[in-house]
């Protein structure tokens, strides 16, 4: 079976990267001919890793994964779609809560650009309760992350903490 070119758009703050967001990159790629996981730049937010690191990490799980591009964007998720040639945004989505969040941004992008549609994934079972916040908690209180992200993101962690 020949996959349709179409191009995705994987968008998130991925500060850090984890195993759940690769799960969805992977199974994304097997559907798309291109997945672009784009790091969001929201001023507002105050991440642990700057643009460029996060850019590194996603680069770095990603290097195995062809056809997968991983960028960054400032402003409107559908603007950064029509840049990169998307027609389909791909969301996560681990409960109920966050279906509702995401039919919401869902519906306003599909009114701001018709020809971009949404699709849902679930993340493998053992990454549903996976974020990159709960990641970042629990190694601040000194848990064990390595089956959650990668070895690089693991090291940078241990850098940013200081450990």
């Amino acid at each position: 079976m020949t996959k349709k070119k179409i191009t995705a758009i994987y968008p998130g703050s991925f500060d850090p990267v984890t195993n759940g967001h690769i799960d969805i990159i992977k199974r994304s790629i097997k559907i798309f001919s291109k997945v672009i996981p784009a790091i969001l730049v929201n001023p507002e937010k105050k991440p642990l890793f700057t643009v460029e690191e996060r850019l590194y990490l996603l680069k770095d799980a990603c290097k195995d994964l062809e056809g997968v591009e991983p960028v960054f964007f400032d402003g409107l998720l559908v603007d950064a779609a029509k840049k990169y040639g998307a027609t389909v945004v791909i969301r996560g989505i681990r409960a109920v809560s966050d279906y509702e969040y995401e039919l919401q941004m869902a519906l306003m992008n599909r009114s701001l650009y018709e020809e971009l549609e949404t699709l849902f994934l679930v993340p493998a079972q053992e990454y549903s309760f996976l974020s990159s916040r709960l990641v970042k908690d629990v190694y601040g209180a000194g848990g064990d992350i390595k089956n959650f992200v990668t070895p690089l993101v693991a090291e940078k962690l241990r850098e940013k903490f200081n450990r």
